[in-house]
């Protein structure tokens, strides 16, 4: 009877395990929708945004920005690390964390400099148990970043880079291309001129990569809409980071828990299984007792 008894509460605990992993795959199911909307909405201005970028980067203009100059070697590096402030969102977390890692260490056995930010809790605590020196930590972006939240890290960026501080501005995030494909990368945002290689539309065949997609007439003049455009499209492609690693966020949070509850159904079923025979065999062994008793009476 104890071993029956034994089965019954482990069944009782997977049933209250899976009532609350199906619950948490119910809320990342409706948060994953808000957030690929907001995503989706952004991914066309985005893209619109490192066009026209690209298509000023490649004209003959007598003049430039200072967003749009490679400064090649880069010998000072902002990295900024994208994660979860959250867990049970199976691989999400290590993939990134993992592309991040693999950059640390390169920049590091190159010998430049390295500004290390980090935004999530599970992040920071993987990158502070590796001994890393953390210059800036984020734990307020959640599923729905706003964009004067980004707005604030992204102006503060552009000062860094104009004044020489920094010579690049890389971002370790999960990189959202379908609901059922979403891939951990490292993006180049600063100089913004690369923008157009991750997010551009492809270049028409007979049109070289240097040459502009377009002829355009400014007004009211090239230099102040420039002035404007650039940092824009940065602001706005680093808006887009956010907005992609929130909705990877929720897909693989809704799948881990979708497995765990049918994990938990499986070991319920194997668990009832158990019950059934074990009680089985107790009835059988207490009726061959009560027969023995009654033979023995006899």
């Amino acid at each position: 009877m104890a071993k029956a008894r034994a089965i019954v509460k482990r069944l009782k605990a997977i049933r209250n395990i899976r009532k609350i992993t199906r619950t948490m795959e119910l809320i990342a199911t409706a948060r994953f929708k808000k957030a690929m909307d907001r995503a989706v909405e952004a991914a066309a201005y985005t893209r619109k945004m490192a066009e026209i970028v690209a298509d000023l980067a490649a004209a003959e203009l007598e003049f430039t920005h200072p967003l749009l100059e490679d400064r090649s070697p880069a010998q000072r590096i902002l990295l900024l690390v994208l994660t979860s402030n959250r867990g049970l969102c199976g691989g999400y977390n290590a993939g990134v964390l993992r592309v991040a890692t693999e950059r640390i260490r390169q920049l590091h056995g190159d010998g430049r400099e390295l500004h290390l930010e980090v935004s999530g809790k599970r992040g920071l605590n993987y990158l502070r148990f590796q001994k890393l020196q953390i210059d800036e930590a984020y734990t307020h972006f959640e599923d729905k970043v706003r964009f004067d939240e980004v707005d604030v890290l992204a102006s503060r960026y552009i000062d860094w880079y104009v004044s020489g501080r920094i010579d690049r501005v890389e971002v370790a995030y999960t990189k959202f291309e379908s609901a059922s494909r979403q891939t951990p990368v490292l993006d180049t945002l600063l100089p913004i001129g690369r923008l157009h290689q991750a997010d551009g539309p492809k270049a028409d065949e007979n049109q070289t990569a240097e040459e502009p997609r377009g002829e355009y007439e400014f007004l009211p003049s090239a230099a102040e809409i420039l002035e404007e455009i650039v940092p824009a499209s940065f602001k706005a492609r680093l808006f887009k980071c956010f907005l992609d690693a929130a909705v990877s966020e929720q897909i693989a949070r809704m799948v881990a828990m979708k497995a765990a509850t049918e994990n938990a159904g499986e070991m319920i079923h194997t668990l009832t299984l158990r019950y059934n025979r074990a009680r089985q065999s107790q009835i059988t062994s207490e009726i061959s007792e009560i027969i023995g008793g009654a033979a023995a009476l006899e």
